[in-house]
């Protein structure tokens, strides 16, 4: 069983979050905050500013830890660490590698009411994290173990 430690961002920025398409035809169709994995002795802060910025061309700052995501299927566990962040410059660009390489075809920002159909991720996105914020919930918050669709 493999174990994967990844870190994402949660960007807000004007009311709306940042996301990115992730497609490969006949395998996954999804939306996700910008994140991926860890490398080496890579801080998980600076981690999911790296992969914001690798896979959008947008420069954010990891603000604190939102939440902690596990995943699991076939082939191991997944933790992702979430990290609320904000906005600081750049244009999207999602033409430049590695987003290329990992299918990334399109980003945006969104606001609650015009998330993208389809899956998005984490699924907190959906409702949760926008009370979560409004509320001043206090974070870092543990979801639930779920099974991985992708």
């Amino acid at each position: 069983m493999r174990h994967r430690i990844s870190a994402g961002v949660l960007a807000v920025h004007k009311g709306k979050i940042l996301l990115v398409r992730h497609f490969r035809p006949g395998r996954h169709d999804f939306w996700a905050g910008p994140g991926g994995g860890v490398e080496g002795d890579e801080d998980l802060s600076a981690a999911a500013e790296r992969e914001a910025f690798e896979e959008t061309g947008l420069r954010v700052k990891a603000r604190n830890l939102a939440y902690i995501d596990e995943l699991v299927d076939e082939s191991g566990r997944i933790v992702k660490f979430w990290y609320l962040a904000d906005f600081i410059d750049g244009d999207i660009d999602v033409t430049r590698n590695p987003a290329a390489a990992e299918s990334i075809f399109e980003a945006g920002w969104f606001d609650r009411t015009a998330l993208p159909e389809g899956h998005v991720f984490p699924e907190v996105l959906r409702d949760r994290f926008w009370d979560d914020l409004e509320a001043g919930t206090r974070f870092p918050i543990k979801l639930p173990l779920r099974r991985s669709i992708f």
